[in-house]
């Protein structure tokens, strides 16, 4: 078995496949368990589909959500949101109400609406792809109760929400395309490419912060590297405010915490 492992282990290593060690462990494993060749996975590993679209699952903040192709793959960083919301609404009691900007696998506003037992949410995304999984994902975590989801356009969003959460796509259209092909030949363009600097995502929330947020509401936005300035004057420019940006693990600022000020319509 260590023979295979390591053959395998190799094979990734020499096609540039990063943690090529543990891919082969986890894809060892799920051949296993779930009766698969271990060859056929291996191959497509090689080829550098994700690791996650292979297994079919991805953990996010300690739960597991199914993913495929059509969705972003959820990410340890993204987890910073999740954290600064927990900070900004510390009363886990109350019947808040949640709206998720480009929902995805539905991984934010499910692990949110986990820690929020009164908590109701909604989740929005343009692409039918994305939205099968997420609402695989809220059934598979018993919410559907208390989540919907709709395919549509964030400009279409309606009511007033205690926290808006986004993770939007920020990365240049300029540096898309030096991606790693992990990424960028399997996961949805939409998701990633943020338009000329990265920032054309934040120009379409800003102004649903200032109409959909109530009146001292929280929004926690993910932004990409050497992003906080341009995507915080962006936000200021609806009369809210920048409480902080928050670094990620790997210290790099990956949250905007913002707030809408008590007063403001």
């Amino acid at each position: 078995m260590n023979h295979i492992l390591r053959n395998a282990a190799d094979r990734l290593r020499a096609a540039s496949v990063e943690s090529a060690r543990a891919d082969a462990r986890i894809l060892l494993e799920h051949a296993e368990r779930n009766g698969l060749d271990f060859e056929v996975l291996i191959r497509r590993r090689v080829a550098h589909e994700p690791v996650a679209y292979i297994t079919g699952h991805k953990e996010f903040w300690s739960l597991d959500f199914g993913v495929g192709p059509g969705v972003l793959i959820p990410r340890p960083e993204t987890e910073t949101l999740v954290e600064q919301a927990l900070c900004e609404l510390p009363d886990r009691k109350q019947p808040y109400r949640f709206l998720d900007l480009g929902t995805g696998s539905g991984c934010l506003l499910i692990a949110l609406l986990k820690e929020f037992p009164n908590a109701i949410g909604v989740g929005i995304d343009g692409s039918a792809a994305a939205l099968f999984w997420a609402e695989q994902n809220v059934m598979r975590h018993g919410l559907g109760h208390r989540c919907r989801f709709r395919k549509a356009d964030w400009a279409e969003v309606d009511g007033h929400f205690d926290l808006i959460m986004s993770n939007p796509p920020y990365i240049s259209t300029a540096d898309a395309a030096g991606l790693q092909p992990d990424v960028r030949d399997f996961e949805p363009e939409a998701a990633l490419d943020g338009g000329q600097g990265g920032l054309t995502a934040y120009r379409a929330i800003a102004p649903i912060l200032g109409r959909n947020l109530k009146a001292n509401g929280i929004a926690v936005l993910e932004i990409g590297a050497g992003q906080h300035q341009f995507a915080g004057r962006i936000i200021e420019g609806q009369g809210l405010t920048i409480v902080r940006a928050k670094p990620d693990l790997g210290g790099i600022l990956r949250c905007l915490v913002v707030r809408k000020p008590l007063g403001k319509p």
